[in-house]
Protein backbone atom coordinates (compact mmCIF):
# COMPACT_ATOMS: atom_id res chain seq x y z
CA UNK A 1 0.00 0.00 0.00
CA UNK A 2 1.58 3.40 -0.96
CA UNK A 3 2.17 6.06 1.86
CA UNK A 4 -0.51 9.16 1.52
CA UNK A 5 0.73 12.89 1.86
CA UNK A 6 -1.39 16.07 2.48
CA UNK A 7 -0.42 19.40 1.83
CA UNK A 8 -1.87 22.67 3.15
CA UNK A 9 -1.06 26.11 1.27
CA UNK A 10 -1.09 29.41 2.79
CA UNK A 11 -0.22 32.41 0.65
CA UNK A 12 0.16 33.31 -2.46
CA UNK A 13 0.66 31.77 -5.82
CA UNK A 14 4.56 31.16 -5.88
CA UNK A 15 3.43 29.12 -2.74
CA UNK A 16 1.15 27.24 -4.62
CA UNK A 17 3.12 26.81 -7.60
CA UNK A 18 5.99 25.46 -5.13
CA UNK A 19 3.19 22.95 -3.39
CA UNK A 20 2.40 21.37 -6.83
CA UNK A 21 6.18 20.90 -7.61
CA UNK A 22 6.33 19.15 -4.39
CA UNK A 23 3.13 17.26 -4.14
CA UNK A 24 4.29 16.26 -8.42
CA UNK A 25 7.43 14.68 -6.72
CA UNK A 26 6.01 12.70 -4.16
CA UNK A 27 3.42 11.26 -6.45
CA UNK A 28 6.62 10.16 -8.84
CA UNK A 29 7.92 8.59 -6.04
CA UNK A 30 4.71 6.88 -5.37
CA UNK A 31 3.00 8.74 -2.60
CA UNK A 32 -0.60 8.73 -2.85
CA UNK A 33 -1.61 12.51 -2.52
CA UNK A 34 -5.06 12.57 -0.20
CA UNK A 35 -6.80 16.11 1.12
CA UNK A 36 -5.15 17.56 4.48
CA UNK A 37 -8.15 16.61 6.46
CA UNK A 38 -8.02 12.73 5.91
CA UNK A 39 -5.46 10.49 7.94
CA UNK A 40 -2.13 10.79 6.05
CA UNK A 41 1.95 9.06 6.49
CA UNK A 42 3.15 13.03 5.86
CA UNK A 43 1.44 15.85 6.29
CA UNK A 44 3.03 19.55 4.50
CA UNK A 45 2.00 23.17 5.66
CA UNK A 46 3.56 25.65 3.27
CA UNK A 47 3.57 28.66 5.57
CA UNK A 48 3.19 32.48 4.95
CA UNK A 49 4.14 35.15 7.10
CA UNK A 50 3.09 38.59 5.36
CA UNK A 51 0.58 39.57 8.21
CA UNK A 52 0.22 38.33 11.69
CA UNK A 53 -2.85 37.29 10.71
CA UNK A 54 -1.16 34.69 7.79
CA UNK A 55 1.38 33.48 10.82
CA UNK A 56 -1.27 32.65 13.46
CA UNK A 57 -2.90 30.83 10.46
CA UNK A 58 0.33 28.82 9.66
CA UNK A 59 0.44 27.71 13.91
CA UNK A 60 -3.05 27.05 13.72
CA UNK A 61 -2.79 24.55 10.69
CA UNK A 62 0.55 23.14 12.41
CA UNK A 63 -0.90 22.55 15.38
CA UNK A 64 -4.08 21.03 13.54
CA UNK A 65 -2.25 17.97 11.68
CA UNK A 66 -0.99 15.81 14.08
CA UNK A 67 -4.65 15.32 15.88
CA UNK A 68 -5.53 13.62 12.51
CA UNK A 69 -2.11 10.72 13.13
CA UNK A 70 0.14 10.86 15.72
CA UNK A 71 2.43 8.76 14.33
CA UNK A 72 2.82 10.70 10.75
CA UNK A 73 5.65 12.91 9.55
CA UNK A 74 4.88 16.68 9.99
CA UNK A 75 6.83 18.92 7.97
CA UNK A 76 6.70 22.96 8.23
CA UNK A 77 8.35 24.96 4.89
CA UNK A 78 8.32 28.13 3.66
CA UNK A 79 8.03 31.37 4.72
CA UNK A 80 7.18 31.56 8.72
CA UNK A 81 9.67 28.45 8.94
CA UNK A 82 12.29 30.79 6.89
CA UNK A 83 11.61 33.88 9.28
CA UNK A 84 10.48 32.52 12.60
CA UNK A 85 13.05 31.62 15.83
CA UNK A 86 10.82 29.80 17.95
CA UNK A 87 8.45 27.89 15.51
CA UNK A 88 10.18 24.77 17.41
CA UNK A 89 9.31 25.93 20.40
CA UNK A 90 6.05 26.63 19.83
CA UNK A 91 4.88 23.74 18.49
CA UNK A 92 7.27 20.75 19.72
CA UNK A 93 5.01 18.03 17.08
CA UNK A 94 6.90 19.42 14.20
CA UNK A 95 9.08 16.84 13.24
CA UNK A 96 10.87 18.82 10.19
CA UNK A 97 11.36 22.37 9.62
CA UNK A 98 12.45 23.61 5.71
CA UNK A 99 13.07 27.08 4.72
CA UNK A 100 12.41 27.98 1.04
CA UNK A 101 16.08 27.09 -0.16
CA UNK A 102 15.19 23.60 1.19
CA UNK A 103 11.56 22.73 -0.18
CA UNK A 104 13.00 21.26 -3.07
CA UNK A 105 14.49 18.07 -1.28
CA UNK A 106 11.64 17.84 1.03
CA UNK A 107 11.76 14.06 -0.15
CA UNK A 108 15.12 13.89 1.13
CA UNK A 109 14.53 14.83 4.42
CA UNK A 110 11.85 13.42 4.86
CA UNK A 111 13.60 9.65 4.02
CA UNK A 112 16.47 10.68 6.29
CA UNK A 113 13.89 11.47 9.31
CA UNK A 114 14.45 8.76 12.03
CA UNK A 115 12.66 9.79 15.05
CA UNK A 116 14.43 12.85 15.63
CA UNK A 117 13.20 16.71 14.44
CA UNK A 118 14.99 18.28 11.45
CA UNK A 119 15.86 22.07 10.81
CA UNK A 120 17.49 23.13 7.32
CA UNK A 121 17.26 26.64 7.16
CA UNK A 122 19.72 28.32 5.23
CA UNK A 123 20.40 32.07 4.88
CA UNK A 124 17.89 33.18 2.05
CA UNK A 125 19.76 36.45 1.13
CA UNK A 126 23.11 34.60 0.21
CA UNK A 127 21.07 32.83 -2.49
CA UNK A 128 22.37 34.16 -5.77
CA UNK A 129 20.47 32.34 -8.48
CA UNK A 130 16.89 30.68 -8.60
CA UNK A 131 16.14 27.58 -7.05
CA UNK A 132 14.77 25.16 -9.87
CA UNK A 133 12.00 23.18 -9.01
CA UNK A 134 12.22 21.62 -12.65
CA UNK A 135 9.34 21.30 -15.05
CA UNK A 136 5.74 21.23 -12.87
CA UNK A 137 3.06 20.11 -14.61
CA UNK A 138 0.77 18.83 -11.77
CA UNK A 139 -2.65 21.17 -11.30
CA UNK A 140 -6.23 20.74 -9.76
CA UNK A 141 -7.30 23.74 -12.18
CA UNK A 142 -8.02 24.10 -15.38
CA UNK A 143 -4.73 26.90 -15.59
CA UNK A 144 -1.19 26.27 -14.40
CA UNK A 145 0.59 28.48 -12.46
CA UNK A 146 4.15 29.23 -13.76
CA UNK A 147 6.54 30.58 -11.18
CA UNK A 148 9.26 32.81 -13.23
CA UNK A 149 10.87 34.23 -10.23
CA UNK A 150 11.44 34.96 -6.71
CA UNK A 151 12.90 37.34 -4.26
CA UNK A 152 12.85 41.34 -3.91
CA UNK A 153 15.36 44.04 -3.40
CA UNK A 154 13.05 46.92 -2.43
CA UNK A 155 13.04 46.34 1.52
CA UNK A 156 10.00 48.23 2.32
CA UNK A 157 10.23 49.09 6.06
CA UNK A 158 7.03 47.84 6.91
CA UNK A 159 7.36 44.16 4.20
CA UNK A 160 9.24 41.15 6.01
CA UNK A 161 9.17 39.80 2.03
CA UNK A 162 12.62 40.39 1.41
CA UNK A 163 14.37 38.08 4.52
CA UNK A 164 11.30 35.36 3.94
CA UNK A 165 12.33 35.37 0.12
CA UNK A 166 15.87 36.55 -0.12
CA UNK A 167 17.05 39.02 -3.79
CA UNK A 168 15.30 39.19 -6.71
CA UNK A 169 16.58 35.37 -8.81
CA UNK A 170 14.74 35.12 -12.05
CA UNK A 171 14.29 31.57 -13.95
CA UNK A 172 15.73 30.75 -17.36
CA UNK A 173 13.45 31.97 -20.26
CA UNK A 174 14.39 28.38 -21.39
CA UNK A 175 12.82 26.62 -18.61
CA UNK A 176 10.10 28.97 -18.30
CA UNK A 177 9.08 28.08 -22.18
CA UNK A 178 10.10 24.32 -21.81
CA UNK A 179 7.78 24.39 -18.96
CA UNK A 180 4.67 26.07 -20.68
CA UNK A 181 5.33 23.39 -23.71
CA UNK A 182 4.92 20.33 -21.80
CA UNK A 183 1.45 21.88 -20.27
CA UNK A 184 -0.02 22.99 -23.64
CA UNK A 185 -0.14 18.88 -23.96
CA UNK A 186 -2.00 18.49 -21.13
CA UNK A 187 -4.73 20.68 -22.99
CA UNK A 188 -4.35 23.26 -20.92
CA UNK A 189 -4.66 26.88 -22.52
CA UNK A 190 -4.36 29.62 -20.02
CA UNK A 191 -1.43 30.43 -17.32
CA UNK A 192 -0.78 32.52 -14.80
CA UNK A 193 3.08 33.93 -14.42
CA UNK A 194 3.57 34.13 -10.64
CA UNK A 195 6.62 35.20 -8.36
CA UNK A 196 7.09 37.78 -5.55
CA UNK A 197 8.23 40.85 -7.53
CA UNK A 198 7.50 39.85 -11.23
CA UNK A 199 8.05 43.42 -12.80
CA UNK A 200 11.98 42.94 -11.56
CA UNK A 201 12.23 39.69 -13.95
CA UNK A 202 15.20 39.43 -16.06
CA UNK A 203 17.14 42.32 -14.21
CA UNK A 204 19.35 39.89 -12.08
CA UNK A 205 20.78 37.59 -15.76
CA UNK A 206 22.62 40.29 -17.43
CA UNK A 207 21.34 39.09 -20.73
CA UNK A 208 19.09 42.63 -21.24
CA UNK A 209 15.93 40.34 -20.77
CA UNK A 210 12.90 41.64 -19.28
CA UNK A 211 8.96 40.20 -18.56
CA UNK A 212 8.02 41.88 -22.01
CA UNK A 213 10.52 39.37 -23.64
CA UNK A 214 9.26 36.68 -21.50
CA UNK A 215 6.10 37.53 -22.61
CA UNK A 216 6.62 37.77 -26.51
CA UNK A 217 8.35 34.41 -26.45
CA UNK A 218 5.28 32.78 -24.61
CA UNK A 219 2.95 34.52 -26.97
CA UNK A 220 4.60 31.98 -29.95
CA UNK A 221 3.85 29.01 -28.31
CA UNK A 222 0.77 27.24 -29.96
CA UNK A 223 -2.09 26.15 -27.53
CA UNK A 224 -1.63 28.88 -24.99
CA UNK A 225 -5.06 31.46 -25.45
CA UNK A 226 -4.53 33.28 -22.14
CA UNK A 227 -1.88 34.70 -20.06
CA UNK A 228 -2.59 36.07 -16.57
CA UNK A 229 0.19 38.24 -14.54
CA UNK A 230 -0.34 37.82 -10.95
CA UNK A 231 1.39 40.65 -9.59
CA UNK A 232 2.37 40.41 -5.80
CA UNK A 233 4.78 43.16 -5.42
CA UNK A 234 6.00 45.90 -7.99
Amino acid sequence: MSKKVAIYTLGCKTNQYESNAIIQEFIEHGYEKVNFEEKADVYIVNTCTVTNMSDRKSRQILRRAKHKNKDSILVAIGCYVQVSNNLKKEIPEIDILLGNNEKKDIIKYIEEFENNRKEEITDISKCSKYLEFGTTTYTEKTRAVIKIQDGCNNFCTYCIIPYARGRVRSRSLKNIIEEIKKITKLDIKEVVLTGIQIAAYGEDLGENLRLIDLLEEMNKIDGIERIRIRFIRT
